[in-house]
């Protein structure tokens, strides 16, 4: 099959172009972990090492971020260091994005603004973290995630850890559920919930392999289907956080943000890093884990796509 010519917006490493052009698995990647979700350096060695595991599982990584106003699929190593240290770099989601461009920014991807530019490149996979989702609070907020609304309309394969734990993770799975989105969780008959492998709440489906993840997710763009498959593959149980453990640092992080105003997306960056402080790095450690296992069996996703 001839791949789609790649959008004359992005600027595209030859790496990447190449395994594109000739049917070979590639894996995109996001910033905003870079930027907003990690200290220095501890991002930039993340990066580095999540785009190694990629490589070892058999696909090429193509890591997506702005620089001076461009898209760029696939980042150099200077490059991520500007990301993971320059202090004017902008939290990037689809609404950004044309800002960003027109004003020469340098902007760090989300989930949805990463989708977006993956599947303008004609890239299928994509490696995150956690996924976006209903904010607690948000019958009274309006706060829900572009992430959703990007899964309902962009055909790309999104592995995760599960929403993230800070979020509604019920009233996510039901926005997912009214959106159309084919919600897979790998391994586990319960949906996981970033930091853990529990949530309380029962995978939608379930499959078990990287094989069967990439044929639902062939079978959904087969049928016509114009939107994303989300797919969580549960954080390793040697690196969790029980549930019950991290429930009441999440509640304190909550109350400490409430208490100092932060809203919008703003939000996300501040509980995480709250979140790191309260566990005394703990919860470093599990994100750190849980990104690596998943661009694992994202390489592997990507392969069976490929194939």
């Amino acid at each position: 099959m001839t791949a789609a010519p790649i959008h004359p917006m992005l600027t595209v490493t030859d790496e990447v172009a190449t395994a594109l052009r000739e049917g070979r698995p590639v894996v995109a990647l996001e910033s905003t972990i870079i930027s907003h979700g990690m200290p220095y350096p501890d991002n930039v060695a993340m990066a580095l090492e999540v785009e190694s595991v990629v490589r070892a599982g058999g696909a090429v990584p193509a890591t997506i971020a702005v620089l001076d106003g461009r898209p760029r699929v696939g980042l150099g190593e200077d490059d991520l260091e500007l990301l993971a240290s320059h202090p004017d770099v902008v939290k990037a989601s689809v609404r950004d994005l044309p800002y960003v461009a027109a004003r020469g920014l340098h902007g760090a991807t989300t989930v949805a603004a990463t989708m977006r530019l993956a599947a303008m490149a004609g890239i299928e996979v994509f490696v995150t973290g956690g996924l976006g989702g209903v904010h607690r609070g948000a019958e009274t907020s309006m706060d829900l995630s572009a992430d959703l609304t990007e899964l309902s309309r962009t055909p790309v394969a999104v592995i995760s850890a599960g929403v993230k734990s800070i979020l509604d993770i019920g009233l996510t799975l039901e926005v997912l559920e009214t959106l159309g989105v084919p919600v897979l969780v790998e391994g586990a008959d319960e949906f996981p919930s970033f930091y853990s492998r529990s949530s309380g709440f029962a995978a939608p489906m379930r499959v078990d392999g990287a094989a069967q993840a990439a044929a639902v997710a062939r079978a959904t763009w087969d049928l016509g289907l114009d939107c994303g498959v989300a797919l969580a593959h549960p954080v390793p149980a040697e690196d969790e956080i029980p549930a019950e453990e991290i429930g009441g640092v999440i509640e304190q992080a909550l109350a400490d943000m409430d208490a100092l105003g932060i809203t919008g997306k703003a939000t996300t960056p501040y509980l995480l890093g709250r979140i790191v402080e309260l566990t005394g790095g703990s919860s470093l450690a599990t994100n750190i884990a849980l990104v690596r296992a998943n661009a694992a069996y994202g390489a592997a996703v990507a392969v069976a796509l490929a194939g």
